[in-house]
């Protein structure tokens, strides 16, 4: 049996399935709630495909006015919520469970402002992130963090889990971005926090709603920082005998005082997959592939590539290959960013995702491959180097009874490692699930009670996505 448990659902509140439905029903009308069960079954999980449990029901708001409704009735009715924008948490963030009403922003997907003069947006919490650069591409702007699930994920997800992406190397994650929401809290208050300007008074109460996994509210807009085009941007791809070799490359190129817009790491086994799915013209005879983007004028990128490569080159890279073209530079970043789901071709996986210093990135790749190995299993590596946010994709097969469990137990020890070695357990996924029962291998019980009186200042009643980030034992009360 997995060691990840969830508490059991309170049977009293799925027998009042019916009544909640219809109190749910009065506010956001039939086309806002989904009620049958099959129609609920495709709110069952998100992207932690391994757990899934059918919600009570799920609400589709469109306004902030009808979240506002929905959570006061709830909370009246001492029902838990979980809020969900597009379900690609890869840390179990949106997981149900059968006694919980599910709250999806996807009705809300529009900009409502693009002020070009201050470089700031305003947007609904269901927009996806890829919309928000299209939407101000026209004056030669973009949204900066990219997350690869960018054309589904939605900027409400994003804040709830401080998302990054490729490019968080320069331009920082989504609290780097946010200058504002408009949030719902569970007794229906609304809040406005922060705004178009580029730092509020005060607390950083922001700072605070910022990867806060849902646990103090429902964010139903936004105000975010767009930026400038660069002049061009290129990637270039470099090829190692080893990932020792490749993960010393990165550690130097920064302690040389290069910043690239964005360091990439891909394994052999990696690479073999997004070739065969993308056709991006990888090297498979490499144990290791660097793709390091640079941007600018012309001049800027030719000179700082060149210095990237004479690093690269001194720690022994045997292939290197610089995008000439659009389209070139175009396949290249599709096999990165279809690498999730080329990797589902061929195997499940948990896609683990802890952070630590550059520095420490070789010996953490070669201890990370002897943890799967012990536990027999695959690996595949594909991280954000730059910023040593990894991503180790561990394989194994649902099928095979205790596969899971290994699989568990491998992802526990890896995250385990990324905190020894100075680092903490989570980058841009959230805590979710996942690692909720590993928060005492970073936080000690003081720490875990001190966020836990936050937690309880916006959400009294653990009704706010429940059963998640904080482990079950040991949770204070109000």
């Amino acid at each position: 049996m997995s060691f990840i448990a969830m508490p059991k659902p309170d049977a009293a509140i799925i027998a009042r399935r019916a009544e909640i439905a219809e109190g749910l029903r009065a506010i956001v009308g039939d086309q806002g709630l989904i009620v049958s069960e099959d129609e609920r079954r495709a709110y069952e999980t998100d992207a932690l495909t391994a757990y899934s449990a059918i919600p009570l029901a799920v609400v589709l708001p469109a306004t902030t006015e009808e979240v506002c409704a929905v959570l006061k009735y709830l909370n009246e009715e001492r029902v838990p919520v979980i809020a969900r924008g597009a379900g690609t948490s890869l840390a179990g963030g949106a997981l149900p469970s059968e006694d919980a009403v599910v709250l999806g922003v996807s009705r809300m997907s529009a900009v409502l402002d693009m002020n070009f003069a201050d470089r700031v947006a305003t947007v609904q919490a269901g927009i996806t992130n890829i919309a928000i650069s299209q939407a101000v591409a026209h004056e030669r702007f973009f949204y900066a963090p990219d997350p690869s699930s960018q054309l589904a994920c939605t900027i409400g997800g994003n804040i709830a889990m401080n998302s990054g992406g490729a490019h968080c190397l320069k331009y920082g994650v989504t609290t780097n971005n946010l200058l504002g929401v408009k949030m719902v809290l569970m007794d229906g208050t609304i809040v406005d926090i922060g705004g178009e300007h580029l730092d509020a008074g005060s607390y950083d109460l922001l700072g605070l709603i910022c990867g806060s996994e849902g646990q103090f509210g429902v964010v139903t807009e936004a105000t975010v920082r767009i930026l400038r085009q660069a002049e061009g941007a290129r990637p270039v791809l470099f090829g190692f005998d080893s990932a020792e070799d490749a993960g010393a490359c990165v550690a130097d190129i920064l302690a040389q005082g290069i910043i690239p817009v964005a360091i990439e790491y891909m394994d052999k086994p990696a690479i073999k997959v997004c070739e065969a799915f993308a056709h991006a013209g990888y090297p498979l005879d490499v144990e290791a592939l660097l793709i390091v983007e640079v941007e600018g004028s012309d001049d800027e990128i030719d000179a700082m590539i060149a210095r990237i490569v004479e690093v690269a080159e001194k720690h022994g890279s045997r292939y290197q290959r610089v995008a000439r073209t659009e389209a070139e530079s175009l396949a290249i970043w599709k096999g990165r960013k279809q690498a999730f789901g080329a990797m589902g071709r061929i195997a499940d996986y948990m896609c683990m995702d802890g952070t630590i210093p550059t520095s420490r990135l070789p010996e953490v790749l070669t201890k990370i491959t002897e943890i799967c190995t012990r536990h027999g299993l695959g690996i595949a590596n594909i991280f954000h180097a730059g910023d040593g946010n990894l991503h180790p994709l561990i394989l194994y097969d649902i099928n095979k009874p205790g596969e899971l469990e290994k699989a568990e137990q491998a992802g526990a020890e890896v995250l385990k490692l990324c905190v020894e070695v100075g680092g903490c357990l989570t980058g841009e996924h959230g805590v979710g699930v996942e690692k909720r029962d590993l928060m005492l291998d970073q936080f000690n019980e003081t720490d875990l009670h001190q966020q836990q009186r936050l937690k309880l200042v916006f959400d009294p009643n653990w009704l706010l996505n429940p059963a998640k980030v904080f482990p079950l034992e040991g949770r204070l009360a109000s």
